[in-house]
């Protein structure tokens, strides 16, 4: 029974809170309210990046943008809910688990928290799966001046599997912020395949212009 009273006392106390965008009509999906909610940039596509399948929810477009930028850079954590919640609609594949997009020693330093890592474990909670992250990121270093081969050449060498674990999985499905050129992606998706993954899915909350 007390288990059925925590989520209808958090629903309750959400459909009192206000929208996270307008801050005037109560929250209704993911912490905004209906019209906020349906005038978001959705895209609710797949796009070809690097010869793979995306799905994608937003274009990278106004609010969209600058909610990433603030969850991402800014530590504004609250927007957590409505960003794993549009991917909650996507038409995701059956998989066995969710592996986020890793970040650098660096950059988890700097940043305190993996962005990607966490929409993952909301996702993961939703779909009942686990999350999986058997690769590391080294230092991602400035790519000015690099030539597309090279830049691609540096991201490869950037991911390296990082685990012992003899626990591996077939049907996974990589996930990242922002897509854009789709080389990480690309790179994490062959470090997976060197683990043995047959089936890589990816997706992403918004797509940039390449």
């Amino acid at each position: 029974m007390l288990q059925l009273i925590h989520p209808l006392l958090q629903k309750v106390i959400q459909n009192l809170s206000p929208c996270l965008l307008c801050g005037i009509d109560h929250q209704q999906h993911y912490s905004l309210c209906t019209d906020c909610w349906q005038q978001l940039p959705w895209l609710k596509q797949t796009i070809q990046r690097q010869e793979m399948d995306i799905q994608v929810a937003f274009q990278y477009a106004y609010p969209v943008d600058r909610i990433i930028q603030k969850f991402k850079y800014e530590q504004q954590l609250h927007f957590q809910t409505l960003l794993a919640g549009s991917l909650i609609g996507l038409r995701l594949p059956k998989i066995q688990a969710i592996v986020p997009m890793p970040i650098s020693h660096q950059r988890l330093a700097e940043r305190g928290y993996n962005q990607s890592l966490l929409i993952a474990k909301i996702l993961a909670k939703q779909l009942n799966i686990p999350v999986w992250q058997p690769v590391a990121r080294r230092a991602q270093h400035s790519q000015k001046g690099l030539s597309r081969i090279e830049r691609l050449d540096q991201i490869e060498q950037q991911f390296v599997i990082a685990t012992k674990s003899k626990v591996r999985y077939r049907k996974v499905l990589m996930l990242d912020d922002v897509v854009t050129t789709g080389s990480s992606l690309h790179a994490l998706k062959n470090s997976l395949q060197k683990l043995g993954c047959q089936q890589i899915y990816a997706a992403c909350i918004a797509a940039a212009d390449s």
